[in-house]
């Protein structure tokens, strides 16, 4: 009997989620944690824990996004105690319902369309879960919102609650424009720099938000005038890096984001953010086998285990 698709479909997916779980602490970038430069109170075998414990249930087939998304962040919870990952989690919960539905053999396009499909479906028990889950997480830096505050019972459905905090908010401005910055934004960034070296590839991703526009964790927490700063800091750091591409190691000619990396966290400054739209991106392009990919598609053996070992 021949194994089912989806069931195939379903693994690849859920160890390109892991896979690009740990690239995101396996690759060293400003302000963020990993397992050269630990920060803000969190450890990178945290992180990775993290996405083990919540890989079921973004993937549990069916289920709606609400209920995946606080499935999820119940699971991580327990598992590690604190907020490591709701805002990959909210990016993810979509894109893993989408992927259901997308038509193979699997492409850019076609995702993206489910994508927004799956958008246009969320009700208010979506809402209600998810503000739930929001809840459970309690993000650094989350205050009153003038409309739909995730303190009060929600009123309308997950996008349109989404869409009145796109403004002010990376993530929820995927959601109001269908995830526009990751099959757009972030693909692109993520083809321009193929490398053996996917880390490489990885830091132009994060780069590449951090530099575009202000990261949303950081204006939570420190407010628009900081994250604004960061944001021209970031564009010419990542220009400097640009010009070390023709090195052959993703830490050779890293001084510069090395010492910036050190000043942000000697001031708890964390652009979260910018780390979470990388990881997004990651998991789509490593569906896609996108270029970049050193060695083809992830397998089960490549997903990360729970534990200090599986990110040394």
């Amino acid at each position: 009997m021949n194994t089912p698709r989806f069931v195939t479909d379903s693994k690849h997916a859920r160890a390109a989620f892991l896979t690009a779980c740990r690239l995101d602490v396996e690759t060293p970038k400003p302000g963020n944690v990993s397992v050269d430069s630990e920060g803000h109170g969190m450890s990178a075998a945290q992180f990775v824990a993290s996405a083990d414990a919540a890989a079921d249930a973004l993937f549990a087939r069916g289920m709606p996004v609400g209920q995946r998304l606080l499935d999820a962040v119940t699971r991580t919870r327990a598992t590690v105690g604190c907020n490591t990952n709701l805002g990959i989690l909210l990016l993810i919960a979509p894109l893993a319902a989408a992927l259901e539905e997308t038509a193979r053999p699997l492409s850019a396009h076609a995702w993206h369309a489910a994508t927004g499909r799956v958008l246009a479906r969320l009700d208010i028990d979506d809402s209600r879960l998810a503000y739930r889950a929001i809840a459970l997480a309690n993000p650094g830096g989350l205050g009153e919102a003038p409309e739909q505050s995730v303190h009060d019972a929600p009123t309308v459905a997950l996008r349109a609650a989404m869409a009145l905090a796109a403004a002010r908010d990376s993530i929820a401005r995927q959601y109001a424009e269908g995830f526009r910055d990751i099959f757009e934004t972030g693909l692109a960034a993520w083809r321009e720099v193929p490398a053996d070296d996917p880390r490489i590839a990885t830091l132009n991703l994060f780069l590449t938000f951090l530099s575009t526009w202000p990261d949303s964790h950081i204006v939570r927490k420190h407010g628009l005038g900081v994250a604004q700063s960061v944001t021209r800091t970031a564009r010419e750091r990542y220009a400097q890096w640009r010009r070390t591409l023709t090195q052959t190691s993703v830490g050779a000619g890293n001084q510069s984001l090395d010492t910036w990396d050190a000043e942000m966290k000697a001031t708890a400054i964390n652009p979260g953010t910018s780390a979470d739209l990388t990881v997004a991106t990651l998991f789509v392009a490593l569906c896609l086998d996108e270029p970049g990919i050193s060695n083809g598609a992830p397998s089960e053996a490549d997903a990360p285990r729970t534990g200090t070992d599986s990110v040394s």
